[in-house]
């Protein structure tokens, strides 16, 4: 079974998720997720159990546990549903995929620009 943890401390990597699960037996894997980018660590991770009845009885036992000033959230992870919404991606500049012609930063159709 694969356990959902939350509100972790940014300063927790995998070593120190899997030393705060080392009371359980069976644990499989232990990941603490991170972004892409800056390779920090995004507060959230999952640890398998290879029982069951050790995963929920970690769940009972380390919800809402302190760690560094913050209450973990535990609970049994969910799938990601591959038919639900995602947020739409902003744009932050440059041009749309959709959009055709010559690009014009100033000025009107016909090229004048514009007095102020």
């Amino acid at each position: 079974m694969k356990v959902y943890v939350g509100n972790l401390p940014f300063s927790v990597d995998d070593e120190k998720l899997k030393e705060l699960f080392s009371s359980y037996d069976e644990i499989e894997e232990v990941s603490v997720i991170k972004d892409k980018f800056s390779g920090r660590s995004k507060g959230f991770g999952f640890v398998t159990f290879k029982n069951d009845d050790e995963a929920k009885k970690a769940i009972e036992e380390m919800n809402d546990k302190e760690v560094e000033g913050r209450a973990l959230k535990i609970n049994e992870a969910k799938p990601l549903d591959p038919d639900a919404p995602r947020k739409p991606r902003r744009n932050f500049g440059g041009r749309r995929r959709d959009s055709r012609g010559p690009r014009r930063d100033f000025g009107n159709s016909d090229g004048n620009r514009r007095r102020f």
